[in-house]
């Protein structure tokens, strides 16, 4: 399986540039996909597994070709190949892509190393786009979104995950780094922000969820938090998601042309 290589992309911040290097060094460390995402197998096994229900939730009339934007070891490119979609998994590591190609994925998913905020494909190209993991490695998320709008047709779909600015303990965590004047080594979002812009890109049927996860050495647990119980509280009561959900994640359509 080979893997296309786009052009080189527009200059990155600083910011961003440390990223793509340390995105490097982690899929030149690491085999499994959770340490080329940089995460822990904790973290990506809980962030898949609330996708997953997600999806099975929100699944009907999914077909055709979709984008893994920010794809890295392939993680939701291959779910999303299981579920007999055709997937593109696109990433700047090439070194992720590598170990991507090393897994079993069969024939529907093509793999291509490009820069998601600026995407080298045509207008209106995907039915679908994915893109988790990646905006906390941008400056802002406004590109991306425009990116992602850009590629998918009119009536498809958008799900983009970002970390929760406002939950509690990141909002500690940036506080001791301000404190120790140490910079901040990672992007936050907010529900506002991300749906300003997404209604900005005119799409619609923008629906929150809310994946709050408990660090790696707590995990086991987490299923206390995925109980139905506790899923019905992060949803319906105001504030519990906003202040203990470690990430949330958007579902949104592009408008018929």
């Amino acid at each position: 399986m080979t893997i296309q290589k786009m052009a080189n992309p527009s200059p990155r911040s600083p910011f961003e540039e440390s990223w793509r290097k340390r995105f490097e060094k982690f899929a030149a460390k690491s085999d499994d996909d959770a340490g080329v995402a940089g995460w822990s197998p904790t973290g990506l096994e809980t962030r898949l597994r609330y996708f997953v229900r997600l999806w099975k939730q929100n699944s009907y009339g999914k077909s055709g070709l979709w984008l893994d934007a920010g794809c890295g070891a392939g993680t939701y490119s291959r779910h999303l190949a299981d579920q007999g979609m055709q997937v593109i998994g696109m990433d700047y590591s090439l070194p992720a892509l590598q170990k991507a190609c090393t897994k079993n994925t069969g024939d529907l998913i093509h793999w291509c190393a490009a820069d998601v905020t600026k995407l080298p494909v045509k207008p209106e190209r995907f039915d679908g786009a994915l893109c988790f993991g990646v905006t906390q490695a941008l400056s802002q998320s406004d590109d991306v979104i425009a990116q992602l709008v850009a590629c998918i047709k009119p009536g498809g779909e958008i799900w983009i995950d970002a970390l929760n600015g406002k939950c509690l303990p990141h909002a500690w965590e940036r506080f001791v780094r301000w404190l120790g004047r140490r910079p901040h080594h990672l992007r936050y979002e907010s529900f506002a922000n991300l749906k300003q812009i997404m209604q900005t890109r005119h799409l619609t049927e923008i629906t929150l969820f809310w994946l709050p996860m408990l660090p790696a050495r707590w995990s086991r647990y987490q299923y206390l938090l995925e109980t139905a119980e506790s899923r019905w509280i992060f949803r319906h009561i105001p504030g519990v998601g906003v202040l203990f959900s470690h990430a949330l994640i958007l579902r949104a359509k592009r408008g018929q042309a």
